[in-house]
C-alpha cells in the first residue's frame, strides 16, 4: 500500500491569501500564543478565554473550509 505524497493546490497562493478557513486558522493559533504567553504578564484575564476564543476560531475554520466561498475563484 503506497501514499501518494500531498500536493499543493494550483491556486494555494489565492487560497492562503483569501480564505476564511485560513484566517479563521491564524487567528486561532494567535489566540493560543497569546494563551501561553498573556498569564506571564497580566493576572486580570479571566481563565481560559484565550481557549475558548481559540475553541471559537477553529470551529469557524472548519465551517469556512466546508462553506462556498465564491470570490475565491472570481478574482485573479
Amino acid at each position: 500500500m503506497c501514499m501518494k505524497r500531498p500536493k499543493l493546490a494550483p491556486e494555494w497562493r489565492n487560497i492562503v491569501q483569501k480564505a476564511w478557513s485560513m484566517r479563521l486558522g491564524a487567528l486561532a493559533a494567535v489566540l493560543s500564543g497569546v494563551e501561553v504567553v498573556l498569564p506571564l504578564f497580566a493576572n486580570e484575564v479571566p481563565r481560559n478565554l484565550f481557549a475558548a476564543l481559540s475553541f471559537v476560531a477553529v470551529i469557524g475554520a472548519m465551517v469556512a473550509r466546508v462553506v462556498a466561498q465564491p470570490k475565491m475563484h472570481n478574482e485573479p
